[in-house]
């Protein structure tokens, strides 16, 4: 089995080089409106709003830059084939603008264009990131009426475009249940609170910006693993450093992003190739030996589990994981720069134990 990643370069409001409907999942994190980092990229797409922001018309501002987003959200929708998800990570911003503080509804914002589209809006995530930074309070510490509650929390929202995929013959389903997911991990995965931190955003040597703002590898890996199956596309359009590219590699998928700003080439080629193969098989390694920890808690407490994985040689909790099949990575190999584009390629994995046991990545 072989996989391919495609990096294009330019704006996501038009992304001419994906067909129309050739995508199974979009995953990303677009600039944040109103978050001060991302105003230059905003005003560069439109001068109106840097117009707006030095004027002091918050709201004129914030629409204007979602009005960029808008055509993005257009452009996945096209992209996505039927039965297809859309999973935006956002977060609210708050600023001051004038002397006046305000919270900016970036999430709702975007639901109301998404659905609007044609998009169904499903359960949606509410990732908490932690933080025990001292001066996270905003206003006047301890005295009342002056404070303001802190936002220690972003959005992960999930659309589909049409109705649920359809799995019409039976060698459909079959391979559909190669991909299926532990009982255990779905537990987790499909809570609507997520409870896990964030990455270092700093970025060493910048050549545009000092910050990365991406998201841990664990949001694609588990939207990845949720919303679709081993051979499908997945679209970033917002690509930052790569992230999504490279869960995507971990879990067979074939990968298309773009991003508008170019200097990231050498990061996103440094994210993608930055583990080694054995590091990336040793995730594998790690989802299986958390399975055993838990199928030995679970019969010590109900008893033996009724269902075998005769693939992957461990019992599991239903009859939908007996399919499960994991592929051990062989490779990856950089093909071209224009686009930035790598090949993976896997092999069936006929015995775990082959692979040397590891903490997760996560």
């Amino acid at each position: 089995m072989k996989t391919e990643h495609n990096i294009f370069f330019g704006k996501s409001q038009s992304m001419t080089r994906v067909e129309t409907e050739s995508v199974d999942l979009v995953i990303t994190s677009p600039p944040y409106p109103m978050i001060q980092m991302w105003d230059e990229v905003f005003n560069s797409q439109n001068p109106a709003i840097r117009t707006n922001l030095c004027e002091g018309n918050a709201r004129a501002a914030f629409e204007l830059m979602h009005a960029e987003l808008d055509a993005v959200w257009k452009e996945c929708y096209r992209a996505l084939k039927s039965g297809g998800f859309l999973c935006v990570n956002i977060g609210d911003a708050t600023r001051t603008i004038n002397g006046s503080f305000e919270l900016f509804n970036n999430h709702s914002r975007i639901v109301d264009t998404c659905t609007k589209l044609g998009f169904t809006n499903l359960t949606n995530v509410i990732w908490r990131k932690q933080t025990n930074a001292p001066n996270k309070f905003m206003g006047s510490g301890m005295l009342p009426c002056g404070a303001y509650i802190t936002l220690e929390h972003e959005y992960i929202l999930v659309f589909r475009k049409g109705g649920k995929r359809l799995y019409a013959s039976q060698a459909e389903k079959s391979e559909r249940m190669k991909s299926s997911f532990f009982w255990e991990e779905r537990n987790v995965w499909f809570s609507d609170i997520w409870d896990f931190k964030g990455v270092k955003q700093k970025i060493e040597n910048p050549e545009s910006r000092d910050r990365s703002a991406a998201f841990p590898l664990e949001v694609p890996y588990r939207l990845i693993n949720m919303y679709s199956q081993k051979g499908d596309i997945v679209l970033d359009p917002f690509m930052g450093l790569g992230t999504t590219a490279q869960a995507a590699i971990l879990l067979g998928r074939n990968s298309v992003g773009y991003d508008i700003d170019k200097t990231l080439q050498p990061l996103i080629r440094d994210t993608i190739m930055s583990f080694s193969v054995g590091d990336m098989n040793k995730v594998l390694r790690s989802r299986y030996d958390k399975h055993l920890v838990f199928v030995g808690e679970r019969v010590s407490a109900k008893g033996a589990l009724k269902h075998m994985n005769s693939k992957i040689k461990c019992p599991v909790m239903t009859g939908q994981e007996t399919g499960i099949e994991f592929n051990y990575l062989l490779g990856i190999k950089q093909i071209s720069t224009e686009p930035l584009s790598f090949v993976a390629e896997y092999e069936d994995i006929s015995d775990i134990d082959k692979i040397p046991a590891k903490d997760t990545l996560f």
